[in-house]
């Protein structure tokens, strides 16, 4: 998901994402609007300032699993440099899933923050 040769906002160099949350990115990111490929990756890397490099390995089969699964969908259209390109377009299916994976990335982040801060006998 990352190959580690870009920096983070903090000085610190992108990590592997946790299973699951390509997914979650993904969708939050079409739900800001249509985007070919690239520009998705370039999107989720700017909204992570920079924490997150998603490759092209990792981003096409998961758009194609998320078209599989009704969430988003596809069609050719020209870029901003007049070259043709597939973009990707949330569908509502997919708006829904957003706001679940949005609710069970909050509810994890809670549990786990949960345990990291707990301390026994208070």
């Amino acid at each position: 998901m990352t190959d580690g040769s870009n920096e983070a906002a903090g000085g610190e160099a992108p990590r592997e994402l946790l299973p699951g949350t390509l997914d979650l990115l993904v969708l939050e990111a079409l739900s800001h609007g249509d985007m070919h490929g690239w520009g998705l990756a370039q999107r989720i890397e700017k909204m992570s300032d920079g924490a997150l490099a998603i490759s092209q390995g990792s981003l096409y089969p998961a758009l194609q699993r998320l078209k599989r699964k009704g969430w988003v969908r596809s069609e050719w259209q020209k870029t901003e440099n007049n070259r043709r390109a597939r973009y990707y377009r949330l569908t509502p299916d997919g708006a829904e899933q957003l706001g679940r994976e949005r609710e069970s990335w909050q509810w994890a982040f809670r549990a786990v923050n949960r345990v990291l801060a707990w301390e026994e006998g208070v």
